[in-house]
């Protein structure tokens, strides 16, 4: 498949960059694989859409402050973007390395420190040894910097390279006092207090996101409890968003892309949830590309559905075979992006690409602030 066929033309005034006054506020267009019917809606429909006998899958990853912005010991600004702690032993219920934890190189974590993959710029003025400083309770070291290549190749933040942060206590805590909202960079602003808020789903929980799982961002409690209401069962995967979910693709072909591995975990409690409501042969409804990655993931790695944790690269495109996610809640991606090519193989390319256009003829608002598609 030609990269071409995953590009579209889109006024640059459709990028939303502010979000919707309500959540529910947004616009939906509900999309029939089956007939190809479109029919403009709101989001706030959501539970009038959907029957008793489907179920959602929903991403609880929670975005933190992964954005710093500090000094050089020369005085240089420096911008970094964490991507995930490169640590083999990392502790979810404190936010800390564990006791004995390695990080990728094979070195021994200790209290107060913490090696992470990052994005940082200006690049050629990192290099190994260079120490960067955020706050009085954040200062990192510049501990390996890549050879450059192709996934290195910098977007609006920068690089790949690793650093070590120290800091006191809780690492995440630190984080959330100094850190910014890693705003997409479509987004042609900076980041404010509401995105604190609206650049969060209203029931994330464990912090490892660089970018927001976006379908979510559309729920309010109000829509849950119609939901819940109406017995429609939703049941809960993580998978932590890294930074290139934003990455083009480039080569030529789209068999020649590689995404980027991301941490999921599917718990005990989910695992069982949807095992059960599949035996009794109910409709599962992913929300969100994310979503989909992690549940064709797991259904490939683990035919019996059982709990697993793990990182996935998996790379959904035409003609890929579904086997678990039957209907699909997305909003609307970037050109030329894994994730439109997620929603092409899903639901056709060509029926995706009259999608698209029939959104841009009606001025629906895109990406990750913008609208969304329901697909049944």
């Amino acid at each position: 498949m030609n990269v071409s066929d995953l590009d579209y033309a889109l006024p640059e005034e459709l990028i939303a960059q502010e979000p919707a006054a309500e959540r529910s506020a947004s616009r939906l267009l509900l999309v029939s694989r089956q007939t190809g019917q479109m029919d403009d809606r709101w989001f706030r429909e959501l539970p009038e859409l959907i029957s008793p006998s489907d179920f959602l899958v929903l991403n609880d990853s929670r975005v933190f402050p992964a954005r710093l912005l500090g000094h050089r010991e020369s005085g240089g600004q420096v911008e970094v973007l964490l991507l995930r702690p490169a640590i083999h032993g990392w502790d979810s219920q404190t936010n800390n390395p564990k006791h004995g934890a390695v990080d990728d190189r094979g070195e021994r974590c200790a209290a107060g420190r913490a090696t992470w993959e990052v994005l940082a710029r200006p690049r050629r003025k990192l290099h190994p040894g260079c120490r960067l400083y955020f706050a009085s309770e954040l200062t990192a070291v510049v501990v390996e910097t890549p050879s450059r290549d192709s996934s290195t190749t910098a977007h609006r933040h920068g690089e790949k390279l690793f650093v070590e942060f120290q800091f006191p206590g809780d690492f995440y805590a630190v984080l959330e006092k100094i850190g910014h909202v890693p705003l997409p960079p479509y987004i042609r602003r900076s980041d404010s207090l509401q995105d604190r808020q609206r650049y969060q789903t209203i029931y994330a929980r464990p912090p490892g996101s660089a970018a927001a799982p976006t379908a979510g961002l559309h729920f309010t409690p109000i829509i849950l409890d119609q939901l819940r209401s109406k017995r429609i069962d939703r049941y809960f995967v993580t998978l932590h968003v890294g930074y290139g979910t934003f990455r083009p693709v480039k080569t030529d072909t789209i068999e020649g892309h590689h995404v980027d591995p991301e941490p999921f975990d599917v718990s005990p409690v989910s695992a069982c949830g949807i095992r059960q409501a599949l035996e009794c042969n109910r409709r599962l409804i992913a929300v969100g590309t994310t979503t989909t990655r992690v549940l064709e993931h797991w259904r490939r790695q683990c035919p019996t559905l059982q709990p697993l944790t793990g990182e996935t690269d998996l790379f959904i495109y035409p003609p890929f075979r579904f086997q678990i996610v039957q209907g699909l809640l997305t909003n609307f991606h970037l050109p030329r992006s894994s994730l439109f090519a997620l929603v092409c193989a899903f639901l056709g390319t060509d029926l995706a690409r009259a999608c698209y256009r029939h959104a841009v003829e009606q001025r629906y608002r895109f990406y990750s602030y913008g609208d969304c598609m329901l697909i049944l």
